[in-house]
């Protein structure tokens, strides 16, 4: 299952096609992900679904996608939340949903698929408010143990995947190293 997402991971090629005019910044969204990876989905024997569960926290309301991804044996899963303005000018409140559910499946897909949004606006752009500043750089995260990503990685590396592939997106101390390579 892992060598076929890491050679869909490859292949997969999503352009940033839309711009915004008033952010004056490129953009990709998740029509544009699924347009370039579903041929390589039938060409891998892979399927994806997204799914979305509301949630509330504290009394915050957002929306928590799931992008799982199967071979028919395996299954792997990638989520990302999108908080929700049910009081958004502009918009009814099935349209604050929808955007919300968009973006939470935008960034799910890009989360299992690798696909890179650093230099993506939507974390830099202040839509008009407050000063203009260069992107801030981002630096890889450490990767603690008794975390869901650490038991991602662990099961990446029992599936034939590569340390050095996990270190391209994570700091790895010695001791949890050891504990992988165990």
């Amino acid at each position: 299952m892992m060598d076929k997402l890491n050679e869909l991971r490859g292949e997969l090629k999503v352009g940033k096609n839309h711009f915004n005019a008033f952010g004056k910044y490129k953009y990709r969204n998740l029509e544009d992900i699924m347009d370039a990876v579903k041929p390589l989905l039938c060409d891998y024997g892979l399927t994806l679904s997204i799914t979305d569960e509301i949630k509330e926290i504290g009394g915050v309301i957002f929306v928590e996608a799931t992008a799982s991804l199967t071979d028919g044996q395996k299954t792997i899963e990638s989520k990302a939340q999108a908080g929700i303005d049910v009081n958004k000018k502009g918009m009814d409140m099935s349209q604050t949903f929808g955007a919300c559910s968009s973006y939470a499946r935008k960034y799910a897909c890009n989360a299992l698929f690798l696909i890179d949004d650093v230099a993506d606006a939507d974390s830099t752009n202040t839509h008009g408010k407050g000063a203009k500043t260069a992107p801030k750089t981002t630096e890889k995260p450490w990767l603690n143990k008794d975390t869901d990503a650490y038991s991602k990685v662990a099961s990446y590396l029992m599936d034939g995947g590569k340390l050095s592939d996990v270190k391209k997106k994570y700091k790895i101390s010695k001791e949890v190293e050891q504990l992988l390579i165990a």
